[in-house]
């Protein structure tokens, strides 16, 4: 009897292990294949090319039934299986798996016009055994996605136009600090419409600011709908050097007594060289 017990309670210890070893195997696990890929960096506005290969954890899937998720946070950004595919809100028409790569095993997320807001890891898996009863989500590996605001320094000349850059369709606001100022204000939204001032090109991502002046002078930045930068610009006027002459023959003009004594020589001076030319010594 105690024999029995003994093989009886090894048995049930036996199925244990073996279940609990299938469960991490099974599992969308990430002690299954510590795979990360290097991290991806970008800039606001550009294109991120996520890599994933299924074929590094399985050894066959029929290309026909291939299905793949991306996860970010644990929330699913973009699914495929065959030709049906779903995207998370946020990043509509921004997130594709090509359909025609999947099939040799490329199944890389692309995050075209990429947002502040997507920075973050990601995790992509690969969806096996059919119907969704019978489902299991085999990890594959994860990456990391930095992205990055535009910083730049621009030099105009008082009449010039400064075109900024928006970099993506997202970009709702600029504001501007003034050279010594430390206050912010805004200078154009999405919705407004253009003025003789500000021109927003309808097809491109650019802002025009028209004959800028000395006190267009400062820091620009572009603002997505959460607030966050997008870009930093930094704007110098520069006084070309006819206006710089100007201006220092403007300040040398002398004012008070000293205009009045440089006057009263200016006409002694003419006083003299009307007595030479009339009674010339020679």
């Amino acid at each position: 009897m105690d024999i029995m017990k003994t093989i009886h309670i090894f048995f049930w210890f036996f199925i244990h292990q073996q279940c609990f070893l299938i469960g991490l195997l099974v599992d969308s696990s990430h002690l299954s294949s510590a795979s990360e890929s290097p991290p991806v960096t970008v800039t606001a506005g550009n294109r991120a090319v996520l890599p994933c290969s299924w074929k590094s954890v399985l050894a066959e899937a029929t290309p026909s039934v291939c299905h793949v998720q991306w996860a970010k946070r644990a929330d699913t950004v973009f699914e495929r299986r065959g030709e049906v595919r779903w995207e998370a809100d946020g990043f509509e028409d921004r997130v594709e798996v090509p359909w025609e790569e999947l099939g040799s095993g490329n199944c890389s997320l692309i995050i075209s016009d990429v947002q502040i807001g997507d920075a973050g890891r990601y995790e992509s898996f690969v969806v096996v055994d059919g119907t969704r009863s019978q489902q299991r989500r085999v990890f594959i590996q994860s990456v990391k996605l930095f992205v990055f605001d535009h910083k730049s320094h621009e030099s105009r000349r008082p009449g010039e136009d400064l075109v900024l850059q928006l970099h993506t369709s997202h970009s709702y606001r600029v504001v501007f600090q003034a050279r010594n100022s430390s206050e912010w204000s805004d200078v154009w939204m999405r919705d407004n419409k253009n003025t003789q001032h500000l021109w927003k090109h309808p097809l491109l991502n650019q802002l025009t600011i028209k004959n800028v002046k000395g006190s267009a002078e400062g820091t620009y930045k572009v603002l997505d709908e959460q607030g966050r930068a997008v870009s930093t610009v930094q704007l110098s006027v520069e006084e070309n050097s006819t206006d710089r002459r100007i201006q220092q023959m403007i300040r040398s003009v002398p004012t008070g007594d000293a205009a009045r004594r440089s006057y009263s020589l200016v006409l002694l001076s003419a006083v003299l060289v009307s007595v030479y030319l009339m009674f010339p010594l020679f």
